[in-house]
């Protein structure tokens, strides 16, 4: 930590000012804000390089930058889901979604195919498992009264692993449960869908309409104005 910077104690680059974002220019030691990274944690962004050495890390993030790169503002995210997994040289991908989605995903694994890919794909309640395996009392259940099995997203990772697959996709899986996808999978994971059953799985609407609409996600603490900086913390004694 920068200890001649005082109350900042790690980043707070969501407060960046849009006339600064220093990092673009690749000056965020001259210009970044005093929350910024390479003012607060300079050691740590540093210390961040050395994973970027393993052959197969510099590969994925080479890869990831020319799908950027050669799709930007005109690749849907189905379409750079495809052409990183052949750039990678991918054999097998695995999709893991929500019981609700697999008419979706029937079609996402067309799609895979028909770019040559091999396609494995696990629902989010495989197995059946009731509910209360896992301890959760019947008031707890969306339908009390009747059977509800479990989402198994470590299942998912596992069945995924199990055929072989290298790059997995998440397609609207519950928070949490893709969380534990994720820790478990031993493919690469990105997501196609993330799940919001109220704003039709576009969760960026919450944001874009919190002081309107949906007013309601706001806590009990809400700012009379949106901050321009992060809190300030006391020092570590």
């Amino acid at each position: 930590m920068s200890h001649d910077i005082p109350g900042y104690e790690t980043p707070g680059c969501a407060y960046c000012p849009s006339t600064v974002r220093a990092c673009r220019q690749g000056e965020g030691e001259e210009r970044g804000p005093a929350f910024c990274p390479s003012k607060v944690d300079p050691d740590g962004v540093a210390a961040a390089w050395k994973p970027y050495l393993d052959p197969f890390t510099t590969r994925v993030a080479h890869t990831a930058a020319v799908v950027e790169s050669e799709g930007y503002c005109k690749w849907t995210r189905v379409e750079e889901i495809c052409q990183f997994a052949q750039k990678m040289g991918f054999r097998k991908v695995g999709i893991a979604m929500c019981i609700s989605f697999v008419d979706l995903a029937r079609v996402f694994s067309a799609i895979l195919e028909s770019h040559g890919l091999e396609v494995t794909s696990v629902a989010c309640k495989n197995g059946g498992v009731p509910k209360e395996n896992i301890g959760l009392k019947d008031e707890e259940k969306i339908r009390p009264g009747s059977f509800e099995p479990m989402c198994n997203p470590i299942s998912q990772a596992q069945l995924l692993n199990r055929a072989g697959c290298e790059f997995n996709v998440i397609m609207g899986l519950c928070v949490g449960h893709d969380c534990l996808f994720i820790r478990h999978s031993q493919g690469l994971v990105t997501t196609l869908v993330t799940k919001d059953r109220v704003l039709a799985h576009n969760p960026v609407g919450a944001l874009q309409l919190a002081d309107t609409y949906y007013s309601r996600v706001w806590g009990p603490h809400k700012p009379d104005k949106l901050p321009s900086k992060p809190a300030r913390r006391k020092s570590k004694i």
